[in-house]
């Protein structure tokens, strides 16, 4: 996708994602045989339910239908939230992560596994689970330090609601 169509498709989208109180994540138009395929991709502190995907998308529809921002072929519209493992990238990525447990990869090299404790405008505090019986220790890390983070999924963790019964 070309960074003008990319602009103008933001520029577009952006104030019917915000109007449904969403944040606006990644834009991606992708060939499938004759037709495109135009990826949305919402997200909000509370995630996205199902019900707000589809009225998203009625209403991406039909502004898309309004203009020529996709050209005169096919294309397909996907309107999703984020997948439980997409990359941690914005400042409030890691906010809506806090509480979970992530993977990152440091730019010093090596890898880290920790539970997200706090975040700030410089880094995160983290609990870095213990080894063979040891207990968890404590360790802050700085965005710069970070080339690549993602929330590792858990199935076996008790939720917080569970926890305080």
């Amino acid at each position: 996708m070309s960074t003008t169509q990319s602009e103008r498709l933001r520029g577009l989208l952006e104030p019917l994602v915000s109007a449904e109180q969403l944040d606006l994540e990644e834009i991606e138009v992708s060939r499938a045989g004759r037709r495109h395929v135009l990826r949305i991709v919402v997200d909000s502190e509370e995630g996205v339910e199902l019900d707000a995907c589809a009225e998203l998308s009625r209403a991406i529809s039909e502004k898309l239908d309004e203009t020529d921002a996709m050209g005169d072929g096919e294309y397909v519209l996907e309107v999703s939230s984020p997948g439980a493992d997409r990359p941690l990238t914005e400042h409030r990525h890691y906010v809506r992560a806090t509480g979970r447990l992530a993977k990152f990869h440091l730019h010093e090299g090596g890898e880290l596994v920790a539970r997200i404790l706090a975040v700030d405008e410089e880094g995160l505090d983290l609990e870095v689970p213990g080894v063979k019986g040891r207990k968890p220790t404590s360790r802050r890390v700085a965005f710069d330090e970070i080339a690549k983070a993602r929330v590792e999924i858990e199935f076996s963790r008790k939720d917080k609601k569970e926890e305080e019964a």
